[in-house]
């Protein structure tokens, strides 16, 4: 609850779950912009290192969190459930004023729930459940839209489509806050200013070639399922091929994949990376928008087991039409999404040389990432979060 401090001023505290590297990072920049309107406030989180710079306690790593797929899970739900226990323990022990959920809806969901029937247990107002970046939900899972309305008090959006999914299909207010992916772009590129040489040179690439980016995902399933065919389709010896290294994975990860490939590997730069791209192979993700955010043509790709079941299951089961933020906000293709049954190698190596200098598709792609960042704004969106969250909490009991 409220510390009191011996000037007699109330200390909120705040209690963060995030529980992969693009939480981390977006939880980092919410807690900066808390400090900046409430520079007492104190954290204590599940989280990364950016967390960890931006001040507070880290009582878990991400790392020890992140698992996805049902086997994965299935095979750490020990260690999973170990972790739920000791999330509950330790906020019940601190007592915030709020916990803040960032994504990552399995763990955090089942979180929500506990803080729900504890304050009803122990008739409290206390902590608060305000979640930031709501949970993907209009793709799949829509009936969580209860698990919301029971346990969320209040939830920020990044999407500009998610307002009018959750308040005009479901009639649960929220607030859009603007995208922290976008202001994240800008605040890089407004320091940026290494040249492509200087690049090349300090991480040992050649000058004299353009790159193609391959972003594989932040996840060991994710690298394991699609670098190989990635790797497999860069044949265009016109370029190099620049593997993006996850801040969460260690390098000899990627070495057995690389030997051979004639493609290099850049760990932890990822958007130093796409600021020398002229195109690039990525993941579904986060990454499909910070890749358009900077202007790189791009394809999407995402590999699956039982593709053509996939495919089926996606036409009949997923409530999206597309898999990319970026076609997802632009409400229309913009980028070729290769998933499923149409993910192949022939398939990348053909949409990869479509939106290649001269490619027919290049041009379109482009006026089409237009569209995207007229629709997100340009608003902060952590800033704004961060506004709305202590005022919400200074005028509730």
């Amino acid at each position: 609850m409220f510390v009191k401090s011996i000037f007699s001023r109330y200390i909120m505290k705040y209690y963060l779950i995030a529980g992969e590297a693009s939480g981390d990072l977006h939880a980092s920049h919410l807690m900066r912009s808390i400090k900046r309107i409430d520079p007492d406030a104190m954290f204590r989180f599940f989280g990364g290192d950016n967390m960890s710079s931006a001040g507070g306690y880290c009582v878990r790593h991400y790392r020890e969190l992140a698992y996805m797929g049902f086997l994965p899970v299935l095979l750490h739900l020990p260690t999973i459930l170990r972790n739920i226990r000791l999330c509950k323990r330790d906020i019940v022990s601190w007592q915030p004023d709020v916990v803040i959920p960032v994504d990552y809806a399995g763990f955090n969901l089942n979180i929500c729930k506990f803080l729900t029937s504890y304050r009803r247990k122990h008739d409290r107002r206390r902590p608060h459940t305000f979640y930031y970046i709501s949970p993907k939900i209009w793709a799949w899972k829509e009936w969580r839209i209860k698990d919301f309305r029971r346990d969320v008090e209040e939830m920020f959006c990044i999407l500009p489509f998610e307002k009018e999914f959750f308040e005009q299909k479901h009639h649960y207010p929220v607030h859009y806050v603007g995208n922290p992916t976008a202001d994240e772009v800008r605040a890089f590129k407004a320091t940026y200013t290494e040249t492509f040489s200087d690049f090349c040179r300090s991480n040992g690439l050649d000058d004299s070639r353009p790159v193609i980016a391959i972003l594989a995902g932040s996840r060991m399933q994710e690298i394991e399922n699609n670098l190989p065919p990635m790797l497999s389709a860069a044949t265009d010896s016109r370029y190099q091929y620049v593997v993006a290294g996850a801040p969460s994975i260690d390098r000899t990860v990627y070495e057995p994949y690389l030997r051979g490939s004639g493609a290099s590997l850049v760990m932890g730069q990822t958007y130093a990376l796409l600021s020398h791209s002229t195109a690039a192979m990525v993941t579904s993700g986060t990454a499909t928008l910070e890749t358009a955010l900077f202007n790189v043509p791009q394809v999407v790709c995402y590999h699956t087991i039982l593709p053509r079941l996939y495919r089926l299951a996606f036409n009949l089961v997923i409530k999206c039409r597309y898999i990319s933020l970026v076609n997802l906000i632009a409400g229309s293709e913009v980028v070729q999404e290769l998933f499923a049954d149409r993910f192949s190698v022939a398939n990348i190596r053909e949409a990869l040389s479509d939106i290649l200098p001269g490619g027919k598709g290049r041009a379109a792609m482009l006026e089409g990432y237009r569209t995207v960042m007229e629709r997100l704004g340009d608003t902060s969106a952590p800033d704004n979060a961060a506004s709305e969250i202590v005022s919400l909490l200074r005028r509730q009991p």
